[in-house]
């Protein structure tokens, strides 16, 4: 396994935080889920509980460690504010950054020199930055309910096409854990959240995104 200081994320990968046991939460290889019938109305309790909760959650930061699909592994730190808002500070000489405005998100590779941007409606981070998760529509693909974990999975075709991403919180505090996104593809990028702080304010600086700095190095590199 690489370390946490040699390696540096692919594009597909940091859309695949979309911001997690590393490569487990796929529900083709996970025990014990409950499966949820499209046409069942009604969403778990304890699913909607958790949902609520993360949702009232405003803010917050910590620091993360992010498993790509080959066991590669990063770190660094991460701050987020509902809706739509998130930025990852990644650790190492890449000096990556990912950062949503609430419109978009942007790429940042500053050893490269490249910004990648994308719509934050078309990536799976919509639905954790949504100013309330929302589990209606058959969003619920499975449930997992554990002493020390509950698992939730989401999908929505008409967001992020075939990808899923698989939410786990402590069952006690409804606290997030850790979330999987599984890209069309069947690949898992998984992000483990600790020494997390919420309710923190944090400057609005922190998730702008400088479009004019993105569209001319983007026309410069054409």
């Amino acid at each position: 396994m690489k370390t946490q200081t040699d390696f540096a994320p692919t594009r597909r990968q940091v859309l695949g935080l979309g911001l997690v046991l590393a490569g487990a939460a796929a529900i083709n290889v996970v025990p014990g889920f409950q499966l949820l019938a499209l046409a069942q109305a009604a969403v778990p309790p304890a699913a909607q509980k958790i949902a609520d909760h993360f949702s009232s959650v405003k803010s917050m930061s910590g620091e993360f460690v992010q498993f790509g699909p080959k066991g590669e592994q990063t770190g660094g730190k991460f701050f987020l504010e509902r809706p739509g808002k998130i930025r990852f500070n990644y650790d190492g000489s890449s000096n990556f950054r990912v950062i949503s405005d609430g419109k978009s998100v942007v790429i940042l590779n500053k050893k490269l020199n490249t910004s990648d941007l994308y719509p934050l409606s078309k990536t799976p981070l919509k639905l954790l930055l949504d100013d309330r998760i929302d589990l209606s529509g058959g969003r619920v693909k499975a449930v997992k309910e554990e002493d020390d974990l509950t698992t939730i999975q989401l999908s929505d075709k008409s967001v992020f096409g075939n990808a899923k991403i698989t939410m786990m919180f402590d069952p006690k505090t409804y606290e997030l854990r850790q979330w999987t996104i599984t890209d069309a593809q069947g690949k898992d990028t998984t992000v483990m959240i600790f020494n997390v702080k919420e309710g923190v304010s944090i400057p609005d600086d922190t998730f702008a995104i400088d479009y004019t700095a993105n569209r001319e190095l983007n026309t410069k590199t054409r």
